[in-house]
């Protein structure tokens, strides 16, 4: 099974909140088979988000917002501050569904702390 993660964050957030929120999620998923840390192109500035893929040896894919809508629908959590800063229910969840690939469900729906949320979603597919 391929798994993704979807990363978002708030703008400033540390990479230790990025790190814990990652390996909190993978522990609730029982999974360390990532493929890649996944979240919005608005987010390439992000210093805590570049050291976080960086610590935890995952490369960092940005998408772009095609992309995120697309797997919207699919979505099981709803921000209405994502929604009006990016038009989607959730960064985390949205860049999970879409890394994973069409055909993927969540595994983690998003969890957040101090600034960083996160959640799991993977697929059959290799």
């Amino acid at each position: 099974m391929r798994i993704a993660i979807g990363v978002g964050c708030k703008q400033g957030c540390a990479s230790e909140a990025i790190i814990a929120v990652v390996r909190r999620a993978l522990s609730s998923a029982q999974r360390s088979d990532a493929v890649a840390l996944f979240t919005h192109q608005d987010k390439q500035g992000e210093a805590g988000l570049i050291e976080a893929a960086r610590r935890l040896a995952l490369p960092l894919v940005f998408l772009d917002r095609a992309a995120l809508r697309e797997a919207a629908p699919r979505a099981v959590t709803y921000s209405a501050k994502v929604m009006a800063m990016f038009g989607l229910p959730s960064i985390a969840e949205t860049a999970a569904l879409a890394g994973a690939g069409p055909g993927s469900i969540l595994l983690v729906p998003r969890i957040s702390d101090a600034g960083a949320s996160c959640a799991i979603a993977g697929t059959n597919e290799r």
